[in-house]
């Protein structure tokens, strides 16, 4: 029978969800469990790479076990033996043919920035305090990304994909307040935001390439019309060399990354 599996995770502990050797990740560690409890080999199928440190909320896996399984009783021992940087909310019966990478539609990750020092934010938010970022340039140029496009200057260098379009359904800096302002009443103004993203499907390394761009128009070291130019039509799918990782910015880093939602 298949199995559907609800987890969230720390990435601080981890290379990313996909198993690497002489490195821990998340899907080693699920698959560990899974098997120790089950007494057998068990793989685990995830609904997509995360790069190294970055964290998520609600990440769909799959697995498939001989027999009908007690699965409050299987969630309940996970979370007993997984480390506390991996939670398991749900494990449940699933349809023979589902898949948790092939069967989503929609994806989310959300990238949270902070611009004044602060010591509760800074486990999962970027510190970024040069002065007077424009959000308003920034998101002038992230509406650039909606639609669907080649992304290929945004990839990973030595990146696997078959192709390097993806179509991008929202992308948008967002103010908020946090929780520990929240507590004493206070609103968090212009110092924290966060961008959130949602696609298709996403390359390696694309959300923290995009994040990591965005700042550059947002300092003025990039116009709009320079980060509009980076992608290009999804018609020019299939040409090579005029579009490279490095005319797009540096990564952001990954430890303000989540993958926030996966939709099928």
């Amino acid at each position: 029978m298949r199995y559907l599996v609800k987890l969230s995770y720390n990435g601080a502990d981890f290379c990313g969800w996909q198993i690497q050797p002489d490195a821990p990740s998340v899907q080693q560690a699920l698959e560990s469990a899974l098997s120790t409890l089950l007494h057998a080999p068990v793989a685990v199928t995830g609904a997509g790479r995360t790069d190294t440190g970055v964290n998520a909320i609600g990440y769909v896996a799959h697995f498939d076990a001989a027999g009908e399984l007690d699965t409050h009783q299987l969630c309940y021992k996970l979370n007993a033996i997984l480390p506390r940087s991996i939670v398991i909310h749900e494990v449940a019966a699933a349809a023979p043919d589902f898949h948790a990478r092939f069967d989503a539609t929609r994806r989310e990750y959300t990238y949270f920035l902070h611009r004044v020092k602060d010591p509760f934010a800074d486990a999962f938010s970027c510190l970024y305090t040069f002065p007077g970022v424009d959000f308003d340039a920034m998101n002038e140029a992230a509406a650039a990304l909606l639609g669907q496009h080649d992304f290929r200057c945004f990839e990973k260098t030595g990146a696997d994909s078959k192709t390097s379009v993806c179509t991008v359904s929202e992308a948008a800096w967002h103010r908020y307040t946090p929780t520990h302002l929240q507590l004493t009443g206070r609103d968090g103004g212009d110092d924290y935001w966060y961008f959130r993203i949602a696609a298709d499907r996403f390359l390696r390394n694309m959300v923290r390439a995009v994040v990591g761009t965005l700042l550059e128009v947002g300092r003025g070291k990039r116009s709009v019309a320079d980060f509009q130019s980076l992608i290009l039509p999804s018609s020019f799918a299939g040409s090579t060399g005029e579009s490279q990782r490095s005319l797009a910015g540096e990564s952001a880093p990954g430890n303000a990354l989540f993958l926030s939602e996966v939709d099928y």
